[in-house]
């Protein structure tokens, strides 16, 4: 496809479309209804679907259909929720508002929003085990994925992040610690979608690694255009509340460097991420502009 062709929009939407439709059929039905209402109310509340659309994108790149890895991709959106619902709890950030409506814990109660958050953090990698069945995958790449989505999850990873991140809060934190909470934070997931659609897509090392490189510059992009979105955002676009880092003396990159700069870090991760998909030609052009939508995005 030629980049002066691919249409984005049509691209995104219909990928979302995938998404959504694979998500509500992912929770089960169980026992414990209230449990399942809770994994469903804050699973199918809409957002980005960045991560599950990532996973698919690098496949494609990499010579995959989208459908074969579609179980990873709603795994790490799956896993993703469940960060949400426990970043929100009070013993974390304390939020009331997540994508427009109360948080889970809001909605239901702390200890329902804990369990909900645990039932979807194992039905993820539940998810990931079943993509070995699909045609062209198998048993080995799944594990692989697997391994690389419990990685960025994890104590290097996110939740190493989060702990970072709170660790900070009301602290002079400079820029290589700041880079260090988000790198982690955000970044490794994202980095890890695109590695994990990679591994199930089969792919040669060296496009292993582009791919790596790319989320990496694209994980930190992400977390800085976030952070800009927390200070200058609309709070009706965004679904949750504008000001609330500097409320909670959160450290981000314009507390650290004012806007403009923490806009200039942003560009120049942009652009080096693109960089690392030269070795992709046409066939990465889905990743250019999902990278250029993540810092020009609004919400």
């Amino acid at each position: 496809m030629g980049a002066a062709a691919f249409d984005f929009e049509t691209y995104y939407s219909r990928r979302v479309a995938r998404v959504e439709r694979a998500l509500r059929a992912a929770v089960p039905a169980l026992k414990a209804r209230r449990l399942k209402r809770a994994m469903d109310y804050s699973l199918l509340a809409g957002g980005k679907r960045l991560r599950p659309i990532l996973v698919m994108a690098a496949a494609e790149a990499c010579g995959a259909p989208a459908d074969a890895v579609l179980p990873t991709a709603c795994a790490f959106e799956i896993l993703h929720t469940y960060s949400l619902i426990h970043d929100d709890l009070p013993a974390m950030d304390d939020d009331d508002l997540r994508r427009g409506r109360p948080t889970c814990h809001k909605a239901f109660d702390e200890a329902t929003a804990i369990l909900a958050g645990d039932g979807l953090l194992t039905l993820a990698f539940e998810l990931i085990a079943r993509n070995g069945a699909r045609a062209g995958v198998g048993a080995a790449a799944a594990l692989e994925a697997s391994r690389v989505l419990a990685r960025a999850a994890g104590g290097e990873g996110m939740v190493g992040g989060q702990m970072l991140d709170l660790e900070a809060e009301g602290r002079r934190t400079g820029l290589s610690g700041l880079k260090d909470i988000h790198s982690a934070k955000t970044g490794a997931l994202l980095t890890a979608a695109l590695e994990a659609g990679a591994v199930l897509a089969k792919a040669t090392p060296a496009r292993r690694r582009a791919l790596v490189s790319y989320g990496r510059h694209l994980g930190l992009a992400f977390q800085v255009a976030d952070d800009i979105l927390n200070v200058v955002g609309d709070q009706a676009k965004l679904g949750k509340r504008v000001g609330s880092d500097a409320q909670a003396h959160k450290a981000t990159y314009p507390a650290l460097l004012g806007l403009q700069k923490a806009r200039e870090i942003a560009h120049n991760e942009l652009r080096l991420g693109l960089a690392a998909l030269k070795p992709f030609g046409s066939a990465g052009e889905p990743l250019r502009r999902l990278a250029r939508f993540v810092v020009e995005r609004d919400r």
